[in-house]
């Protein structure tokens, strides 16, 4: 934490409001980032929540000691703020009084004090409380929660409302194997696969809805795109007249989240330097379109493999990051797909391809009662496992459609990481449960 000592204030200041303090005395509340001894001069860089900041100490300007002060220590450092071109945002605090708050018992296991740690992927996760002290490592959850929160004021922009569903279930919303069971009390629970059941309940009362949460898959898969808890941005929205109301949506909360963050996350663009992607249309092809572009074998999905050919083609094509491909194959789609009316063997369902990977899958859903119930009947399922959730149905409900994006899919592929779980604070996948 920072702030200017004498004005009151109480709240830390960013760097911005810092720079208009040259000449005033500051106190810093931060950790020993770096320490570097020249003698009777010694400079210590402060990390602080979000900033390095650069402090000096002079032994002719400050009658403290801090012969005990090392990496890793917490500080309570108070200065003169003065310009030095050649420090961090140009700032550097000349010390003159210095407090040690706590001292670590052991030295960093990791390099933290590098620009990159250098250290595998498994070190740095075995070590994940000391990596994220890293400040390269810690831009990447504060350039999340710039995703998020672009997100979010999108939504609620657009007159959606934030919801929070339940995460223990009685069923799970996709069904299948790769659902989390655990007891409660005296009867099956499950862990939420999506909140997708709710979010079309509370679009017959709110029309428009969104929520921000955990997702549970029970899926075997140790792979570089795949965790087992992950964050979903979820939405939902009444009175569409097709799934390409849904689609436009999404087109334009992303064009939203992208100059959010030029807008209030320029320290960690500064930090990350990523290529943003710059959105103007999202091209779009059919699942069949896709398939011929693939060569014309038939397939009931696409492999990560042609989701990476598949946006080769959009970049050459369209220069275009992202494209959606429509109308997959019914029967491989969640029974709530409303199909195609003009073909009933393909679903009016798409996926969003960012970058090579699908980040995003959505479509319009079925809102009459007997269509419900005759697509489950379809699909060899019993609609009263699921009565529940065929109220909505029953007391009526207006066309609607929706979608859910993965958080860490979308974060790794704006920041060009090669592992999800780069982009996962603490993740979970199915070897690691701690930290």
């Amino acid at each position: 934490m920072i702030k200017v000592c004498g004005d009151g204030a109480k709240a830390s200041i960013t760097i911005e409001e810092l720079k208009t303090k040259i000449g005033e005395t500051v106190t810093v509340e931060a950790c020993v980032h770096r320490v570097r001894d020249m003698g009777s001069i010694r400079f210590f860089v402060l990390r602080t929540g979000r900033f390095l900041l650069q402090t000096v100490y002079a032994a002719d300007e400050c009658e403290c000691t801090v012969d005990d002060i090392k990496v890793g220590c917490y500080v309570r450092i108070t200065g003169v703020l003065r310009e030095e071109s050649r420090a961090v945002y140009g700032l550097e605090v000349s010390i003159r009084s210095a407090e040690l708050l706590s001292v670590p018992a052991e030295e960093y296991p990791l390099k933290v004090g590098q620009r990159r740690l250098g250290c595998s992927l498994d070190a740095n996760l075995d070590n994940r409380s000391v990596a994220l002290r890293n400040p390269y490592e810690r831009a990447v959850f504060k350039f999340t929660e710039g995703v998020v929160s672009g997100f979010r004021e999108f939504m609620l922009n657009e007159g959606f409302t934030e919801i929070h569903t339940p995460k223990i279930v009685a069923a799970g919303a996709e069904g299948g194997a790769n659902i989390f069971k655990l007891d409660y009390f005296d009867q099956t629970a499950y862990l939420n696969q999506s909140p997708q059941f709710y979010k079309q309940t509370a679009v017959a009362f709110f029309d428009r809805v969104f929520e921000i949460g955990p997702v549970f898959r029970a899926e075997r898969h140790n792979t570089s795109r795949h965790l087992n808890e992950y964050t979903g941005l979820d939405f939902e929205m009444g009175f569409i007249d097709g799934m390409e109301d849904v689609m436009e949506m999404e087109t334009a909360m992303l064009k939203y989240v992208v100059a959010y963050l030029k807008e209030h996350y320029q320290n960690e663009l500064m930090i990350l330097a990523p290529e943003l992607p710059e959105i103007k249309e999202i091209p779009a092809l059919t699942f069949m379109e896709a398939v011929e572009l693939l060569g014309g074998r038939q397939r009931a999905d696409l492999s990560p493999d042609d989701e990476v050919f598949l946006c080769d083609y959009a970049k050459k094509n369209f220069n275009s990051d992202f494209i959606f491909i429509t109308h997959f194959p019914a029967a491989k789609r969640p029974f709530y797909a409303m199909n195609d009316k003009e073909d009933s063997r393909f679903a009016l369902s798409f996926d969003l391809l960012f970058r090579g990977l699908e980040i995003t899958t959505g479509g319009q859903r079925i809102h009459d009662y007997t269509e419900q119930v005759e697509k489950m009947k379809a699909m060899n399922m019993d609609p009263d496992d699921l009565k529940e959730y065929l109220k909505i149905h029953k007391y009526g409900m207006p066309p609607h459609g929706g979608l859910g994006i993965g958080l860490e899919r979308l974060v790794m592929k704006l920041l060009d990481r090669a592992n999800i779980r780069e982009a996962s604070m603490f993740p979970r996948d199915v070897n690691r449960l701690d930290p």
